[in-house]
């Protein structure tokens, strides 16, 4: 009977100089298929136009990010089509289209992934309450309105700062603030530009 040598047996015999080499190897492997995976959904991913929301003012400038927050990222559930019942961290996809002034609404949102109709996008997202304070119009938490709101988290909620528009960034209004996004088929999302007041602030690179 032929006996295969375990995958222990190779290492075992690998140096620790091969097995650190081929550590390194792998990671850099991972990195690169990650960032090709952003850089694909910036180049072709369908560009979402996001209005930001007030957000902790202790919580606007971290380091090197800027904390970010959305008006969809606090879903009232009782003006939305989909489905009305969600738990902390739970996977969900919201179904945006652009309002009148061009920035994305919230249309619905659901557990299993949606059909998009004309002119919609559907974003993957993760719960990050259930129960939630509502929003008012200013895109503030208004307890008193009720707790029938979800908050969704879409991987868009901190920034990396460019280099000299740090300070112009984190002195700015929130509502002055606009994010475009650029969402894969698959309703993964990625920041491609900021802009303050309409105008670029910064423009993501392909890599």
């Amino acid at each position: 009977m032929i006996r295969v040598p375990s995958a222990d047996a190779f290492t075992g015999r690998a140096s620790p100089l091969w097995r650190g080499l081929a550590a390194i190897l792998l990671l850099c492997g991972l990195t690169l298929v990650l960032v090709e995976s952003r850089a694909r959904i910036l180049r072709s991913g369908t560009e979402v136009r996001l209005a930001t929301a007030p957000v902790d003012p202790r919580d606007l400038f971290r380091g090197d990010y800027v904390i970010l927050g959305y008006k969809i990222s606090t879903l009232d559930l009782s003006k939305l089509d989909g489905d009305k019942t969600f738990e902390r961290n739970q996977p969900v996809f919201v179904r945006v289209a652009p309002g009148p002034d061009g920035l994305a609404e919230a249309k619905g949102v659901y557990l299993a992934r949606p059909a998009a109709g004309a002119g919609e996008t559907v974003i993957e997202g993760k719960v990050a309450s259930a129960g939630a304070c509502v929003a008012n119009a200013d895109g503030d938490p208004d307890c008193n309105a009720g707790r029938r709101a979800i908050r969704v988290t879409y991987g868009l909620e901190s920034y990396f700062v460019p280099q000299g528009t740090g300070r112009a960034i984190e002195t700015t209004e929130r509502a002055r603030l606009e994010i475009v996004a650029a969402v894969s088929s698959s309703g993964q999302a990625a920041i491609k530009r900021l802009l303050i007041d309409g105008k670029l602030v910064h423009q993501e690179p392909p890599y």
